[in-house]
């Protein structure tokens, strides 16, 4: 007859499992909160002093930011691989095509502190670059690697580990718990897992709450005020507004996806074959860009977006047009970089030139509804989006009128590009043709081989993109190995 075990020992026991079932996922989660404040306050920092750099010394960003693109661009491709970019496309790399195999790849501690270091250095250099879609990797990297705790982890473990640490750093990024929770459904998986969401939503909620307390209860972009009344043209405004942002964002992602059709083959050559003298050279135009506008498209422009919102900011109309090209030129090189809040302050900008249209209404109305268009159209994933703004700016009054701005301006994207984290993450998960042969694309991430007869119009490569996205997209909660 079998002894009956020790009340100690049961306990014991007991109390493990719960440690590897909820503890691990708490103590990741603490973790990550805590990196996301600290990594925010390092990039706030850094911004601060090339914004005093810069107003000491007009013209030394000339010689700054070509030096410091340089630089961040030998460190990336040295020591650093995997890293470039925004970091979401290697997140939903990693999740679709199988956690066993690219996790050890893409999310190491070795890229989780170059994703960090780079991605400082780039801001100090004033590069249009965010700090939200870094976090969303390196909270990612940090979970997935605490798998070590568990005796015996597997491929779902790895799984939840890193989906829970990736929605977890997007919410204290941007102290935004209901966007983590959609984003994770919405952007990572495309489903959402009975098993796995109670230990995903804990660990959004735990993260959130460090960086509350750490930073203090604040909205990103703090609290409009709209009026009880609407106004009769609102609707007007949505379509128009959706329409711009559409097709703005849309061909925005045309750039960065298509680089080979659009940059003249000399400098092509040199992205290929001189990856750090090309780098130098798109600092130049990111420091020339900044000159011009004044300064205002350096950094990842979310001073002058909260500045348009509060009323204390003036910025000429041509500000997301400049800002939209310091971006692309940030992203070229193939540095450490999201594109989130950028893509927020040029929506911003957006609604602060369509104002010009609908001047009856309220200028911060305005900005609200190109800002999730703009990103909706960007990202393509429209509930993210327009959760993310209304938590922003807590917006719930507008939430039918955001929600209809990022559905329309999402579809309207579609017709210029894919989805482009999607694109780009099928990108990791392709086996590349040789170095010669692949050309660096959007992010540093080289781009599939061409083939020997290229489709002659768009129609035939927008088709290409959706299959393979398709291809790319899970048809279950299983995860594709």
């Amino acid at each position: 007859m079998a002894r009956a075990m020790p009340p100690h020992t049961f306990a014991l026991r007991r109390a493990r499992t719960i440690w590897r079932r909820y503890g691990i996922f708490w103590l990741g989660a603490i973790a990550v909160g805590l990196t996301a404040v600290l990594y925010a306050r390092l990039i706030d920092w850094g911004y601060g002093a090339f914004q005093s750099m810069q107003h000491r010394h007009a013209w030394l960003p000339l010689a700054v930011t070509p030096a410091v693109a340089a630089v961040s661009v030998w460190l990336t491709r040295k020591f650093f691989r995997g890293a470039e970019g925004s970091g979401i496309p290697q997140v939903i790399a990693a999740l679709h095509g199988g956690t066993t195999t690219l996790g050890p790849r893409l999310l190491t501690v070795k890229l989780l502190l170059g994703k960090i270091a780079v991605s400082f250095l780039g801001i100090l250099g004033g590069f249009t670059i965010g700090r939200e879609g870094p976090t969303v990797q390196v909270g990612a990297a940090m979970m997935f690697n605490l798998r070590r705790f568990y005796p015996r982890s597997n491929a779902q473990i790895e799984r939840q580990l890193v989906l829970a640490g990736a929605a977890a750093g997007l919410s204290a990024a941007f102290n935004t718990p209901l966007a983590g929770i959609v984003f994770a459904i919405e952007e990572l998986t495309r489903s959402f897992e009975a098993r796995t969401s109670g230990v995903l939503i804990t660990a959004i909620i735990i993260a959130g709450v460090i960086a509350l307390g750490l930073n203090g209860n604040y909205t990103y972009f703090g609290t409009i005020q709209i009026g009880a009344h609407f106004p009769d043209l609102l609707a007007v405004a949505v379509l128009l507004t959706a329409i711009v942002t559409g097709i703005a964002g849309g061909f925005f992602s045309w750039l960065l996806l298509n680089t080979s059709r659009w940059i003249p083959p000399q400098l092509a050559q040199l992205q290929r074959d001189k990856p750090v003298q090309f780098a130098a050279l798109c600092g130049l135009a990111i420091a020339v860009v900044g000159l011009v506008s004044g300064g205002t498209t350096f950094g990842s422009g979310y001073a002058e977006a909260r500045g348009l919102l509060d009323g204390h900011e003036k910025l000429s109309v041509f500000y997301p047009l400049l800002k939209m090209v310091s971006m692309v030129g940030s992203y070229l090189p193939g540095i450490p970089g999201g594109i989130f809040a950028p893509s927020l302050s040029i929506g911003a900008g957006f609604g602060n030139l369509l104002h010009l249209v609908f001047d009856s209404m309220q200028l911060q109305m305005l900005i609200a509804l190109a800002m999730v268009g703009y990103l909706a159209a960007v990202t393509q994933s429209p509930i993210t989006s327009f959760v993310i703004v209304m938590e922003m700016i807590n917006g719930h009054a507008l939430v039918i009128s955001l929600m209809a701005t990022a559905l329309i301006s999402s579809r309207v994207s579609r017709f210029f590009a894919p989805p482009l984290y999607e694109t780009l993450a099928h990108r990791y998960m392709t086996p590349m043709a040789s170095a010669g042969a692949a050309t660096a694309g959007a992010g540093g991430v080289p781009e599939p081989a061409e083939p020997a007869e290229p489709a002659k119009d768009e129609s035939a490569a927008q088709a290409q993109a959706e299959e393979a996205r398709a291809e790319a997209a899970p048809q279950d909660e299983t995860p594709r190995q």
